[in-house]
This record gives C-alpha cells, structure tokens and sequence, in this order.
C-alpha cells in the first residue's frame, strides 16, 4: 500500500506543480491535422502528407475500404482512399490512426500494461464505432459524427500513459501490476484531460478523456460518453451489474442501442468484427 500511495502521490504533485511529461501526438499525426485546418489544403496535398507514414497509409486504405464506408469497389492508392474518406474525416480518422505509436514502453511490465490497454482500447472502439453507425443511420439529423467518436473512443483512455511512463522510469519501485492500478483508476481521466488539452483537441475531447468513467455525468441527449461507455459496459470495464444495466436502459431510450439485448446479437458481433479488422 506504501508504494502504491508513493506512485500516486509523485503524480499529484507532477500533476499539481506542472511537471508530468505528457506523450506528444505523431509528428504525423501533427502534419495531417495542421494541413486539415489550412483552407487551402487540396486532396492531392493531404495524400502526399499522409503517403509519408506507410503505417498511416495503410490505416487509411483499411478504412477507406471498411464496411463503414459501404463502398464494394476497393480502393489501392492513398490518394483514392483520401478521396473517399474526404477531408473533413481525414483529421480525426488520421489523428486516431496514429494514436497506437504512443503505446510502446522498453519495460516488459509497462509494455504489457500498455498493450493490454490498446487492445481495451480497441474493443471499446469497436463497440463505440458499431453503435454510431447504426444510430447515424436511424438519426440523419445528428451534430455526432462517425470520425469524431472514432477520434474520441481511441484517445478515451489516454491518461494512463503518463503513468505507466513513470513506472518505467522506477521499474524497480513501480513497474508492478499491483502497484499501478490504483494510479491508473484514480488519476488517468485528470491526465486524459491535461493530454487533450496539451494536444489542442476541443473541449468536448478533453470532457470524454476527463470524465468518461464518472457516472454522475450523464449527458440527457445522446452524447460520444454514451457511445464509448456502452463499449465499456460490453467489455466489463463497469462491474456493477446494476450500474451496466441502468445504463443500457437509457441508451435503448436515447436510441442509441435498439434494446437492451442487442449487444448480445451475432448481428453486432460481426459489425464489431468487422470495424475491428480496421487496427489489425
């Protein structure tokens, strides 16, 4: 208990006296969201940027030729596939693709925490993209977007880097399972919020960072919270049986889930699957 008090009080006061190293975003990922924002920005541009990193290219091509996108011509050429995608998605889509170079530690045990987390990661994305796409489909009218909840369900959980990079630097103290998770379940939506911030995302980003797992936020609309939260309920993340149930109940009445059940269904599996295959 000692050390894991010691772990948690080294992060407050980095936290309090502003001096926790916060991961930065990929260069990539910075060079697609700056050219995003430039108005004079052309397709051709923005497939030139994004042709630099193969790891993105590939990841824009996997989604480019996603069932999301509900394309059956395939696309094979980076341009195309920014074509398809557009614009106005490329800055999330990209910023999201690039997100798992920050999970990488030399540490076996930090590294293991940090794959274990992208793959949560990637689970609750998975749920959180199905759900949008069925929701988008039933709610034309909509201001939530699909490139938006894919952004926002990949960073959702990014507060436990900072952490998990301070186990490493102590790995003889800190870089045990037992002493991690009370810093990781206490302090990583405060830190999720100060790396959005630090990142320039908006406000509304660094509200799903900073208070994804805080069930007295309880947006009364269908809100990204209840998108990434109904990925957390499918994948255990809430162990309260009352908790996961209470809310289920309110996403079949917001529309977001067509019942309670219907997570359960081989349908939503598959879609599942299928939006998984994206980040393989």
């Amino acid at each position: 208990m000692a050390t894991e008090n010691a772990l948690y009080t080294i992060l407050v006061e980095k936290i309090r006296q502003d001096t926790l190293v916060l991961p930065t975003l990929p260069e990539v990922a910075l060079k697609v969201r700056s050219a995003a924002d430039d108005p004079e920005i052309t397709l051709n541009n923005m497939s030139t940027i994004i042709s630099q990193d193969p790891a993105l290219s590939l990841g824009m091509l996997k989604v480019a030729n996603s069932a999301l996108l509900g394309r059956s011509i395939k696309v094979e050429t980076v341009s195309q596939a920014v074509t398809r995608i557009g614009l106005r998605q490329i800055k999330s889509i990209a910023t999201a693709m690039a997100i798992e170079q920050v999970f990488v530690s030399n540490n076996d045990v930090v590294a293991m925490y940090m794959n274990k987390a992208w793959a949560k990661t990637i689970d609750i994305a998975s749920v959180a993209i199905s759900l949008m796409t069925l929701y988008l489909k039933g709610h034309k009218h909509t201001s939530l977007s699909l490139d938006n909840i894919t952004l926002a369900a990949l960073i959702h959980n990014i507060g436990i880097l900072p952490i998990l990079t301070e186990a490493e630097n102590h790995p003889d103290v800190f870089a045990n399972p037992t002493f991690l998770q009370q810093a990781i379940v206490k302090l990583s939506g405060r830190i999720g919020g100060e790396i959005t911030r630090s990142w320039g995302f908006s406000d509304e980003f660094v509200l799903l960072a900073e208070g994804w797992s805080d069930l007295s936020i309880l947006p009364k609309e269908a809100h990204y919270l209840d998108f990434i939260r109904a990925g957390a309920v499918y994948h255990n993340v809430f162990k309260n049986e009352s908790t996961k149930k209470a809310l289920l109940n309110n996403y079949a009445k917001k529309g977001i889930l067509p019942d309670i059940d219907y997570m359960e269904s081989e349908e939503f599996k598959a879609e599942c699957d299928n939006v998984r295959s994206m980040f393989n």
